[in-house]
């Protein structure tokens, strides 16, 4: 009995570790594909905008969000700019 349970384990995992290696092949044709598109599109005209989009994108994952974005001054006056909410 155990070992008709090794050896159903030993199937399943060889199966397991050829769709694993199949879904991992066709990841990355999927993901080639795709820059290959990106690469494409930022060589238009239309591109140059594109490249501006993700650069922006980029800039907002980057920033951390536990940081304060807009506090008040003394006056009650709303400080919304890095600079200003650092010197407060």
């Amino acid at each position: 009995m155990n070992s008709e349970v090794n050896e159903e384990r030993e199937i399943m995992r060889v199966r397991y570790k050829a769709a694993k290696k199949v879904a991992k092949k066709v990841v990355a044709v999927a993901k080639s594909m795709a820059f290959d598109r990106l690469y494409h599109r930022l060589d238009t005209k239309k591109g140059e905008k594109e490249v501006f989009k993700l650069v922006r994108a980029r800039e907002r994952k980057i920033r951390d969000l536990g940081v304060v974005r807009c506090i008040k001054d003394e006056n009650g006056k709303v400080l919304s700019e890095d600079e200003e909410i650092k010197e407060r």
